[in-house]
């Protein structure tokens, strides 16, 4: 279990905010390094934790190599910080997702990371959700998935309309939208190959790479996986696992329906979902499994998100993915 005196909480936004709940029910109080003042200001007065202000490398000369930290800055500042904290002597690091916003950012924080040797995961919370761990334990009861398919339309007049980083807003998938994607992976598992399609280009004025993305793939050993997202119409998230005995709903993500053979109703399905209502969903068990090991095999490591994210490019571009030696 970490202790107070080598965690740091980077960032003093919402995110922040968030883990900051979380922390204070585990009896935990982070030294926190924020960088504006209104920012820091809010943070501690919503906390009563002071925040630190400026430069990151400036706060870190006070912090001694070793510390751990939980990154949660704006998602174009991710890699860089987390690139800074490393190079310091952080040796323990949750960095919000999705870490990196394409490939050769992802690429310089991997070697920056080995070359440190530091243990770097990616907080997709998501996975950590009551209805997800539900969602495995059928799965796994009914002898694996046969087929998924998901939806990650986003509702993009309102984000435009949010005054966001225009390159916050450019790699708008791999900041939001890979909650789905990499909630889809995590059921399915990695694809032996993909197929792809973009299309809408025109559609959306601050995402002009694409408005609507389809696509199908499989695994070796024969299960699917579909994907159609249209952020032009609207839309909202969701996903469907099937397996021989149900189909598993999740739309909401939070929530969990199933439908059998026996009708074509679908029965919600009760969760133990307490930690979810209280905190900011699934963070409690993520920030649980990273600082004590509980669950931890929901964690996904920079070098596996790096690798997953060759097939997320397909996804975004509209091109193909082969697994090497498939």
């Amino acid at each position: 279990m970490t202790d107070n005196s080598n965690l740091l909480l980077v960032g003093a936004g919402g995110m922040a905010l968030a883990y900051a709940a979380v922390l204070k029910s585990m009896d935990l109080t982070p030294k926190v390094l924020g960088r504006g003042a209104a920012s820091a200001a809010k943070f501690e007065a919503e906390t009563g934790i002071a925040a630190g202000t400026g430069a990151l490398e400036d706060q870190l000369k006070d912090i001694e190599p070793g510390a751990t930290a939980i990154v949660t800055v704006n998602a174009h500042a991710l890699a860089d910080t987390t690139r800074i904290l490393i190079e310091h002597g952080v040796k323990r690091l949750l960095v919000e997702k999705p870490a990196a916003l394409d490939l050769e950012e992802m690429a310089v924080l991997q070697a920056a990371a080995h070359k440190a040797n530091a243990e770097v995961y990616v907080a997709y919370n998501r996975r950590f959700l009551a209805s997800v761990i539900e969602a495995d334990r059928m799965i796994r009861e009914d002898g694996g998935l046969i087929s998924l398919r998901f939806d990650f339309s986003e509702p993009t007049r309102r984000i435009g309309a949010l005054g966001k980083d225009p390159r916050e807003l450019s790699t708008w998938f791999y900041g939001n939208s890979t909650h789905m994607v990499d909630l889809a992976f995590h059921f399915f598992g990695p694809p032996a190959a993909l197929q792809a399609r973009i299309a809408g280009q025109d559609g959306v004025d601050w995402h002009p790479q694409a408005g609507v993305f389809t696509g199908f793939g499989h695994r070796a050993d024969g299960a699917t996986v579909a994907w159609h997202a249209n952020w032009i119409s609207p839309g909202r998230w969701g996903m469907e696992v099937l397996t021989r005995e149900r189909r598993i709903i999740l739309q909401p993500i939070e929530k969990l329906r199933i439908q059998t053979h026996e009708s074509f109703a679908e029965q919600d399905v009760a969760l133990d979902d307490a930690d979810d209502l209280a905190f900011k969903p699934g963070l409690l068990r993520q920030t649980q499994a990273f600082l004590t090991g509980a669950d931890a095999d929901r964690l996904i490591s920079l070098d596996a998100h790096a690798k997953q994210m060759k097939f997320f490019e397909a996804i975004r571009t509209g091109t193909s993915f082969l697994e090497a030696g498939t």
